[in-house]
Formats: C-alpha cells, structure tokens, sequence
C-alpha cells in the first residue's frame, strides 16, 4: 500500500493533540521525534484539504509531505520503538528487545502501522484498567483491536474467550501476527465493525473500545447491547473535554459511569451496565 507521510515541526507538547487530531481523519500511524511529528496516511485517503483544516487551532505548525510507494514498517519502527512498562507489571517490547523475566506480564507486539505499542497514553489506560479488572473465565469483546495488545491482555489475565475485530485490513493482520507471537489460543479476530462481525459470544462480560470520540459516540447503543447486565466497559481515545459527551451517551444507553483514568491530556473512562438499554 502506497503512503503519504506528513513530516509536521510542531513543539513536543503538541503532539499529543495533533495524533489525535489526525487519527478522527484516517492517519494511522506516528512517530514521534524531537520537535517534530511524522504522521501517516494511506495515498488513497489523503487530502491536503482536510489536513489544512485539521492543523487550524495549531497555529504556526509547518510541515513537508512525501509519498512512500514501498514501506518497510519494521525498519520505521525498529528505529524508534523502545519497550514501555505499564504500572511496573506489564512489559511490552517487539521482538527484537530483551525479555524481562521479572516482568508479571510480558506482550511482545510486531510495531507495524497498527495502533496500540503502549507507547500512546490511551493505549497504557487500557492496561492499567485491565490490570485492575479481573477477567479469569470471562467473554471479552475488543472493539477496533489495532495490533491487539488488549486481548493479548485479557487472555494473560484469564479471559475464557476474546472477539477482536478492526476494520483496517493492515490491521487484522498485525493482529493475528502478534497473536501468533504471543502463543494466545482464546483470541478470534476479523475484519469489520461491531455492526458487521459475527459475534457470537455475545453478550460479552467486558467490552474493551480504544477508538474516538466520533467511533465510540455512535457506537455506543451497539456496546451496551453486546454487554451482559453488570458487565464492564472500557473506553478510551478521546480527549479530557470530550468526557462529558462519552458519558452522555453512555448513560443513555443504560451504562452507569464507575471512574476516569488521566494521562495528560488522554482519558480513559470505565462504566457498567446497570439497566436494560
């Protein structure tokens, strides 16, 4: 697949907003450098027009683009993954790191362009929610799995089955190759969206959804429906101000708001299903 790759000189505490920014119009991939971001887009989604309106509110951010006809991903991320511990007890790496042997948990993911290498402050939320949540013999539903670092998490914790599904083809695939990695036999990916898979472990006893505000705001009816009455759902990619509306919608599909995580700007936000929705 040929890509476009945005090369932005944006201040280091910019970048934060400007990934999520991007993400809601189809980049899928960043690296962050000092002082500046680059950011991927597949050639057949790219749009100078959208992303002149998308750098708007970010004043004075310059960038260069280029296109990438053949891109060895592995060599990109190789060059700039480092390992990431999540609460000093899960320790993610790629392949070509180090084991930890100390580590209480251990995921080895394939950085490729999929998102979720616990890098992303989103990502980390999830993880510690799940360190925190027990899953021994539950369902569990990962909506828009990325490389599927949380079902990879779920089954370490005891999940007795795990339904992950993203839309992206790149991305399914990623999935399966860190499955495989991971030796997981609990874990069923496809391609799709929540209203177009099979799920036929439904209703799942926690559903995880590291999305986006717009993704998970309609969504919503389709999450409290999958999910058993006193199940846990797990949200996150969005924005602190977006807050308010995910836990509108939320409650007016019958799920009841628990507690919020915070990293930065990021917020991660956990609810149960109380009532029928």
């Amino acid at each position: 697949m040929e890509y476009i790759e945005v090369n932005l000189k944006a201040p280091a505490e910019w970048h934060e907003q400007l990934v999520a920014a991007l993400s809601f119009i189809d980049y899928e991939g960043f690296v962050e450098e000092e002082q500046q971001l680059k950011a991927y887009i597949p050639l057949k989604n790219w749009s100078p027009e959208r992303l002149q309106e998308a750098l708007q509110p970010f004043e004075g951010v310059e960038y260069t683009i280029a296109e990438l006809p053949n891109v060895n991903w592995n060599e990109v991320w190789e060059r700039s993954y480092e390992p990431v511990w999540v609460e000093g007890r899960c320790f993610i790496r790629a392949s070509f790191h180090e084991a930890v042997p100390q580590a209480e948990y251990e995921i080895v993911i394939t950085p490729k362009m999929a998102f979720g290498t616990g890098h992303h402050p989103t990502t980390g939320l999830m993880l510690a929610w799940q360190l925190e949540l027990p899953q021994e013999g539950k369902k569990v539903l990962d909506a828009g799995c990325g490389t599927a670092i949380l079902s990879i998490m779920a089954e370490k914790r005891g999940a007795q089955r795990i339904d992950a599904y993203d839309i992206d083809d790149w991305a399914v695939e990623n999935a399966l190759e860190n499955v495989y990695l991971n030796r997981c036999e609990r874990i069923f990916v496809q391609q799709g969206t929540v209203r177009s898979v099979k799920l036929e472990a439904s209703p799942y006893d926690l559903i995880l959804a590291n999305i986006n505000r717009n993704v998970l705001l309609d969504e919503m009816p389709d999450y409290a429906r999958h999910l058993v009455m006193g199940g846990d759902l797990l949200l996150s990619g969005f924005l602190a101000d977006d807050m308010p509306l995910i836990r509108q919608a939320a409650e007016a599909n019958g799920l009841v708001f628990v507690a919020m995580k915070q990293k930065n700007e990021w917020v991660s936000a956990h609810f149960i299903k109380k009532q029928e929705a």
